[in-house]
């Protein structure tokens, strides 16, 4: 299901299994809130096809309905299959009407800037590992990161449960989607990696809530792709098979750092002082230029691509731990709350302060294991109040 909110409408692709019949008739109704916006009848001539509805509607005072993180609005559908005018199978179904687009250096959604805050999510649970343990349980972590003023996530290496994906639907919290990394580069590696991606991209397409597709992370799986030739084929080949599956939404390829073909340039960088980091990206020409590196030695983009114009954001920082947990943070340990939202504070505000970045992502939601630098523990027990968080982030 394909919103396309500048025309006003929903494309459908469907596809029949089985056998086709010249008495087979296809009924599909579309509703909000209950109310009937459009309901129409096909006879399908071939497996798969596509149907475009106008959604214009006297129902509501707007005519459409638009989905956003401040109004997750959902058309619900369903769809009837009837040989001989008999029901033989039906599903039922929702989509949201949104657009992810790209303009001037910015992520615009529903043809407006949005300046995106987001958290990494990780999604580890203490007893269930991966496995969330519960729909309360996932209905929790997304209430808490839209409590302490976040308007998303990003799902770090991990393909997550599609009912997490429907309540970020109904909530109306932005998600980044994001593959798991192989170990290395083999030829094995990159059949098994295609053929994975593509079918998360598949299964994923109709949710609302996912925005961006994230298919590398820190060169990880493509280790030399800085100058090795074959592992930027590699990205490239999946930033465009991606496209070819979902002309929509935009494609990150190696979230953090050395960049092939990307939509948006997505830097990491755990500098804990404020001043410093405003400093260290005052100057986006030379960062973004390859002229220095912008953290532990990395550069913006690997041998052979260039800057041109994409969208910057700040997708990993801060991580920052209490000296009195047992791990890792990033950066020194700090000793109080008080310690602890200063340093917050003044690191996120440096990032918004430079006007070249539309947003940012905080490691992260939750300590994982020996990962202690969660804004809840483990058990969800916030570390700090989530209205001071919140305070922050929406200053």
């Amino acid at each position: 299901m394909t919103p396309n909110i500048d025309t006003e409408s929903i494309a459908f692709d469907y596809q029949l299994a089985g056998e086709l019949h010249d008495q087979m008739e296809l009924k599909t109704k579309i509703t909000f809130a209950g109310e009937t916006v459009r309901e129409f009848s096909v006879i399908p001539n071939r497996a798969n096809f596509r149907f475009e509805a106008e959604l214009l509607s006297e129902i509501h005072e707007w005519k459409i309905m638009h989905w956003s993180p401040e109004h997750p609005n959902l058309y619900d559908a369903t769809f009837r299959l009837y040989v001989k005018g008999e029901l033989v199978d039906e599903v039922e179904s929702y989509f949201g009407m949104r657009k992810i687009s790209i303009k001037d250096g910015q992520v615009l959604l529903n043809n407006t800037p949005i300046y995106q805050k987001l958290l990494l999510d990780q999604g580890y649970w203490p007893d269930t590992m991966l496995t969330p343990p519960s729909d309360e349980a996932m209905i929790e972590d997304i209430d808490k990161t839209l409590a302490m003023g976040f308007n998303g996530v990003r799902k770090h290496q991990k393909i997550e449960d599609a009912r997490f994906l429907y309540w970020c639907d109904r909530k109306g919290l932005l998600v980044w989607s994001e593959m798991a990394a192989a170990y290395e580069f083999s030829d094995e590696a990159v059949e098994n990696f295609t053929k994975e991606w593509l079918d998360l991209v598949q299964e994923f397409y109709n949710h609302p809530s996912i925005i961006i597709w994230v298919p590398f992370n820190e060169s990880w799986g493509v280790p030399n792709i800085f100058t090795d030739r074959k592992q930027q084929a590699f990205t490239e080949s999946i930033y465009y098979l991606t496209k070819t599956i979902d002309a929509e939404r935009p494609v990150i390829v190696n979230d953090g750092w050395e960049h092939t073909v990307s939509d948006i340039i997505a830097l990491h960088d755990y500098e804990e002082i404020g001043e410093v980091f405003y400093e260290r990206y005052q100057d986006k020409d030379r960062i973004l230029n390859n002229e220095i590196p912008h953290n532990n030695g990395k550069y913006a983009f690997a041998e052979g691509y260039k800057y041109q114009g994409q969208p910057v954001m700040i997708t990993e920082y801060g991580g920052i731990a209490f000296a009195d947990e047992s791990g890792w943070g990033y950066g020194n340990q700090v000793h109080s709350e008080e310690a602890f939202l200063d340093r917050y504070e003044k690191i996120t505000d440096a990032i918004k302060a430079l006007p070249y970045i539309s947003g940012y992502c905080y490691t992260q939601t939750t300590d994982v294991q020996q990962e202690v630098n969660g804004l809840l523990k483990e058990d969800r027990t916030p570390k700090i109040a989530l209205e001071k968080i919140k305070e922050v982030n929406d200053k």
